[in-house]
């Protein structure tokens, strides 16, 4: 047996560093790594049997071709010969006579590798074929940190240990974070507060010394009392304010004097002591820390409440102080050049772009596209308005591939099949977005079955398409060399021995990374001029139909839909849904009863569990299911959401929805 260095490639801030042992050309186990800096050896339980995903016998072994009705699931095998004929045929007569933007891909972080995650986008801009705007995930909350700092590096989470107070402000950390939890952890054996901002009551919640539970959307108006009352008690850091920040007399005059305690209770639903305390808790803190999730950003307003969150830091002068800052995602991205991959000049002008939170739009109202190309994700189960989505996968005229491991609820509406690799058949190049480390993970075993790697089929397509530019005559080894050497871009020496080895790598920071502000001003911009508004400031959400706010939150057991193969992990309570027992008493529910959800989109049904984890009015599930894992097949949460996009960024508004309820019992 032999042990080898990987990486998680899984749509994780974490990236942890695995240790995965082989033998016989089969994983045997995955442990995590003790030398990475940051999720040091420590795993979630979703990749502790990484190597039942890996060889699980539900993996798809062979090309397949449709046989039956779109969605039935119903195919046959064919080769990799024909199957590439096919596509390349069928996309030659749809450019030909539609053009080439009547064809679409769809992916996103199925792979957060570099190489396989973006393997086919030069491929894409090369035909000329439709552009996908990838944002399902966060994009708000970087847009409204961008609109405070700029290119500011977000603090390392390491900081935070050297903290008196920190923030988890709309994170379930122990479900998609878990590894920040050795910062927290060390942090509080010094003393350090902890904090924890949400909208129901998670297990990491459990874990704070302080729970404050809000109403879904209404994080900035939060921050907004805050910022009152560090100002009215004389808690702001006015010297810091003065020499580094833009706007900070007007947002004090202007903005802050209308956010009094009592108006924060009215649309916070947070009493005005709690308020207080926070504030208080906040400004006295010698280096308050704040671990932004993304929860917050997935509303109407997501972009401008991640906005006012990130100004909090300033108030105080937590920038530069040991333990102090905010930590939305980080950067490490930037250390790699990803256009060797993406190849952006290959793009061709005026070309459409389509939004992936609006694929049912895109396939229901837009007869102009008649080709899907779906990789590394399954938008079926994960993208909103889920019966808009299935209504225009069911279209006859549209020729859809999918390019996957499982027979995912996207697959079975598939012209034809095409099966993946997983990270340990390939290799690539990773980064994470929660810390400063980044690592190569190559290939420890062949691939199983007939399943090709992301990179080998842009590699294949190009060629059945007639394509023979060099660039795919490239190996993925070629391209992950290439992407290390690319790190001397990296503000200092970045150790690309230890990250072409394999070995998890941290990149060094620069000293005042914390106070050297990449702003057009220079400084940190509460006013900033290119917006409207200038100044950050609360923005309402419109009121929508039905009685109760709806939130589905992350489950432990699995990440957006990937996981579901495992049957350990899914074989119960997966449509759970949290219920107050003061609306359980209303609407005559107990634990175990069948109730249905519904809104002007769909309906999807659950399981009550009477709980004070979440408060009255509100309801909550966790995780995103496939569609044979919910009660007889039916709908999954995703019925119930919306294709409305954040005020910023172009993102998701996942839970900025409402719904009513019905007992299936009565």
């Amino acid at each position: 047996m032999e042990q080898y260095r990987s990486v998680c490639p899984y749509d994780c801030p974490d990236a942890c560093g695995l240790v995965v042992s082989v033998e016989n050309g089969r994983v045997i186990s995955v442990k995590g790594d003790e030398t990475h800096p940051f999720t040091q050896g420590t795993m979630c339980p979703k990749m502790a049997h990484y190597e039942r995903t890996v060889h699980s016998p539900r993996r798809l072994m062979t090309p397949l071709k449709r046989t039956g009705p779109k969605g039935r699931g119903e195919f046959e095998p064919i080769s990799w010969d024909q199957a590439l004929r096919e596509i390349a045929a069928s996309w030659k007569k749809i450019m030909a006579e539609k053009g080439p933007e009547a064809i679409l891909p769809y992916s996103y972080a199925g792979t957060m590798g570099i190489v396989q995650h973006d393997a086919l986008h030069g491929l894409f801009y090369y035909l000329g074929a439709s552009e996908l705007d990838r944002t399902i995930c966060a994009p708000a909350k970087g847009q409204g940190y961008k609109d405070v700092m700029g290119g500011t590096l977000p603090t390392a989470p390491q900081e935070a240990q050297h903290s008196d107070c920190i923030f988890l402000w709309s994170i379930h950390m122990m479900a998609t974070n878990i590894h920040f939890k050795h910062d927290v952890d060390a942090a509080r054996a010094n003393g350090a507060a902890i904090w924890c901002i949400d909208t129901y009551r998670t297990k990491t919640a459990d874990l704070a010394d302080h729970f404050v539970a809000i109403r879904p959307g209404t994080d900035g108006a939060l921050a907004l009392g805050m910022m009152y009352v560090l100002v009215r008690d004389g808690l702001t850091d006015e010297a810091f304010l003065s020499a580094n920040v833009l706007g900070w007399e007007e947002m004090k005059e202007k903005v802050i004097p209308r956010c009094t305690p009592e108006e924060t209770e009215k649309i916070t639903g947070v009493p005005r002591a709690v308020v207080e305390e926070l504030a208080h808790a906040y400004g006295k803190a010698r280096a308050p820390f704040i671990r932004l999730g993304s929860g917050q950003s997935r509303y109407r307003n997501g972009a401008m409440t991640s906005r006012l969150i990130t100004c909090l830091p300033a108030l105080v002068g937590a920038w530069g102080k040991r333990g102090g800052g905010i930590l939305t995602s980080a950067a490490a991205s930037k250390a790699y050049d990803k256009d060797i991959v993406t190849r952006p000049d290959w793009k061709q002008k005026g070309t459409r772009l389509v939004n992936m939170c609006c694929i049912g739009q895109a396939l229901t109202e837009d007869d102009r596209i008649k080709s899907l190309f779906v990789y590394s994700s399954n938008p079926a189960c994960t993208a909103p308005d889920q019966n808009a989505v299935l209504k225009g996968l069911s279209r006859e005229d549209l020729f859809t591939v999918v390019h996957e491991r499982f027979m995912t609820d996207t697959a079975r509406y598939a012209d034809i099949v095409l099966p993946a690799t997983t990270s340990l058949e390939h290799d690539d190049a990773y980064y994470s977005y929660g810390n400063y480390t980044i690592q190569c993970g190559y290939a420890l075993i062949d691939p199983i079955g007939e399943s090709r790697s992301n990179w080998r089929v842009a590699c294949d397509l190009a060629k059945a398409l007639g394509i023979t530019d060099p660039f795919y005559d490239q190996s993925e080894r070629d391209l992950v060399d290439k992407l290390v050497d690319s790190t001397v871009k990296w503000p200092l020496p970045v150790d690309q021995d230890c990250l072409r080895s394999g070995r998890p790598t941290a990149l060094p920071l620069p000293e005042d990374y914390q106070t050297s502000f990449a702003t057009p001003s220079g400084k940190i911009e509460i006013r900033n001029d290119a917006l409207t508004p200038a100044l950050p400031d609360y923005m309402p959400l419109d009121p929508d139909e039905g009685k109760l706010a709806f939130v589905n939150g992350a489950d432990m057991r699995i990440l957006d839909s990937s996981f579901n193969e495992r049957d350990e992990l899914t074989a119960s309570h997966t449509m759970d849904l949290f219920v107050h027992p003061d609306d359980a008493d209303f609407y005559g529910l107990s634990d175990g009863d069948s109730v249905t959800l519904a809104n002007k989109r769909g309906q999807a049904d659950f399981t009550v569990r009477v709980t004070d984890r979440t408060v009255p009015g509100q309801v909550v599930s966790e995780g995103v299911w496939w569609r044979e894992r919910v009660k007889g097949g039916g709908a999954s949460v995703n019925v119930l959401t919306s294709q409305r996009l954040t005020d910023e960024g172009r993102g998701s508004t996942f839970y900025d929805v409402r719904v009513n309820l019905t007992s299936k019992n009565t």
